[in-house]
């Protein structure tokens, strides 16, 4: 068996002859229309192929010195692997082609077939394949609200907006690293929108409050009988995001346990099912979000330093909302258009009395803080135009440093404060406070432990 060609996210096709004649002319036709191409001359080599790595499509000849095409598809069929495969043959019969469909094949073509014609039903497998994986990506992950990452026109988010259009075109991975609520994930969007890989699927997954187990399962995916309930195998998410981008968010609450096996997907490309002795391939990006500092994570052991320096390629940071309080504004408006068209209503406006209270605010929750409050305003207030009492913002809290709280307070100190009053005005509900704050509440049980809060009461 041999290889040639190379290249970055380049479709991979495996050739199956016993004829080199055949192979060789297969082999150079596609390698010209950018496929990166294997050969195998039996059914023996082409399943080495197989383990050592799946291709994307797979174009065999029937009848094989050592077995035929509907032997190859059954293997296939029990490795669950999305490879299409196209049958060729030249005693081509109703019944075998039936049989080839039935277990799998794609394709059941009679030789002599044209190169062109080939190379188009080589072209319909692969979009087939991508079509099948964006469907597959949705129904697994929610999408997320796409929005202009870069609203504004402070020197902060300009700056960032230049740096993320410089490595816009990079397949590299990616390690946004901003508070809560920043809009991580929307720059994430934007980067796959923008990107060598728009046209795959962008998947999500959440790797805060998810067990070492779950967390596996769910990116590596299982076999049949892997565990107890395991009745059936499952894909995982790496390999829905086959050929397109994942995106790791909330990546410094990763079990130290998981962390390897994804630092072997980053620089092997391969990994095993929970259950599976057989490695596979997969090629994809990673787009990584934290809200922790991970080198400080890194030095208080609970972040790998391995994988914190393979992601750290490219890293973006997201300002935090009051350090660009001139922004406010436009994002507030922006996100009022938003519900309005949501909600089915005429769209509302910000009196100056509350755009200045907006941008005195200190948002710990940053935008999705924002967001929440104005969905509550623009739930409950009638008027057109949002006045700064109809925000219900708690007193004494700016971003500034003025009014109740002192202005010689440290960021952390008054961080502390805010969440100590509002858990008080609600009564230590933490799901609730979360809610105003506009955190998740696995971000709040993390503060509320080390802010050392112990009479926060969880409700």
């Amino acid at each position: 068996m041999n290889s040639t060609g190379a290249g970055v996210n380049q479709a991979k096709i495996l050739l199956v002859d016993d004829d080199p004649a055949i192979l060789a002319a297969l082999a150079e036709y596609l390698q010209l229309h950018g496929y990166l191409v294997e050969q195998a001359m039996n059914l023996k080599m082409a399943h080495a192929a197989l383990e050592k790595d799946m291709p994307d499509i797979v174009l065999i000849d029937y009848q094989l010195p050592d077995g035929d095409a509907i032997e190859f598809l059954t293997t296939l069929k029990h490795m669950n692997a999305p490879t299409k495969c196209i049958v060729l043959t030249g005693y081509g019969t109703i019944d075998l082609a039936v049989r080839a469909i039935k277990e799998g094949a794609e394709q059941f073509v009679t030789k002599p077939v044209l190169l062109s014609v080939l190379t188009s039903y080589v072209r319909a497998c692969l979009e087939k394949q991508q079509s099948q994986r964006k469907i597959l990506a949705h129904k697994l992950v929610g999408p997320r609200y796409e929005k202009d990452p870069f609203q504004g026109s402070s020197v902060l988010i300009q700056r960032l907006a230049e740096e993320a259009r410089k490595i816009g075109q990079t397949e590299r991975p990616i390690l946004l690293q901003g508070e809560t609520g920043t809009g991580k994930g929307v720059l994430a969007q934007w980067l796959h929108r923008n990107g060598p890989r728009a046209e795959e699927a962008l998947v999500d997954v959440n790797c805060a409050g998810l067990s070492k187990e779950l967390l596996e399962s769910e990116l590596f995916g299982y076999e049949k009988g892997a565990f107890t309930g395991a009745g059936s195998s499952k894909l995982g998410l790496v390999e829905v995001a086959h050929r397109g981008i994942l995106f790791l968010d909330e990546l410094g609450e990763m079990d130290l346990q998981v962390q390897p096996k994804v630092l072997k997907v980053l620089e092997d490309k391969r990994f095993r099912r929970l259950g599976d002795v057989r490695e596979r391939v997969v090629d994809i990006q990673v787009i990584a979000a934290s809200n922790r500092d991970l080198r400080q994570s890194v030095k208080e052991m609970k972040f790998r330093e391995d994988l914190y320096f393979r992601l750290n390629t490219f890293q973006l940071r997201v300002p935090p909302l009051r350090d660009r309080a001139e922004d406010i504004p436009v994002i507030a408006n922006s996100l009022l258009r938003d519900l309005a068209k949501d909600l089915a209503r005429e769209q509302q406006e910000l009196a100056r009395s509350a755009e200045d209270a907006l941008k005195a605010h200190s948002w710990p929750g940053n935008i999705r803080e924002l967001r929440n409050i104005l969905e509550r305003v623009a739930l409950t207030c009638d008027d057109c135009v949002i006045e700064a009492r109809d925000l219900g913002l708690a007193k004494g809290v700016s971003s500034s440093g003025g009014h109740s709280f002192g202005s010689g307070l440290t960021l952390a100190e008054l961080d502390r404060q805010y969440i100590v009053r509002i858990l008080e005005e609600e009564s230590g509900r933490v799901e609730q406070a979360a809610l105003r704050l506009g955190i998740p509440r696995s971000t709040l049980y993390q503060k509320i432990k080390m802010y050392e809060l112990a009479d926060a009461q969880a409700s």
